[in-house]
C-alpha cells in the first residue's frame, strides 16, 4: 500500500495491485475513506467521511496532482 502523502489528518495512498484500473487515489481520515479518480479528479465512492472532508480531500488531490501521478507511474508504470 504505497503512501503518497499525509496532510490535515488525511492519508493519501493507493494499492500496489490496482494498476489495471484507471489512475486513482484513496483518502483515509479517522474512520472514513474515499476513492477519487485522478484524470479528471472526481469522487468515485466514499464511506464515513463528512462532505467538508471530501471537499478538502479533493482540493488536496488537485494541489498534489503531480506527486500522485509520479508515484502512480513509479509503482504501476505508464
Amino acid at each position: 500500500m504505497p503512501e503518497i502523502f499525509r496532510e490535515f489528518g488525511f492519508v493519501f495512498f493507493f494499492y500496489a495491485n490496482e494498476g489495471q484500473e484507471p489512475m486513482h487515489v484513496h483518502a483515509r481520515k479517522a474512520n472514513g475513506f474515499a476513492k477519487f479518480w485522478v484524470e479528471p479528479v472526481e469522487l468515485d465512492y466514499a464511506q464515513g467521511m463528512k462532505i467538508a472532508d471530501l471537499r478538502l480531500a479533493e482540493q488536496l488531490i488537485v494541489e498534489h496532482i503531480e506527486l500522485i501521478k509520479s508515484k502512480w507511474h513509479e509503482v504501476h508504470g505508464s
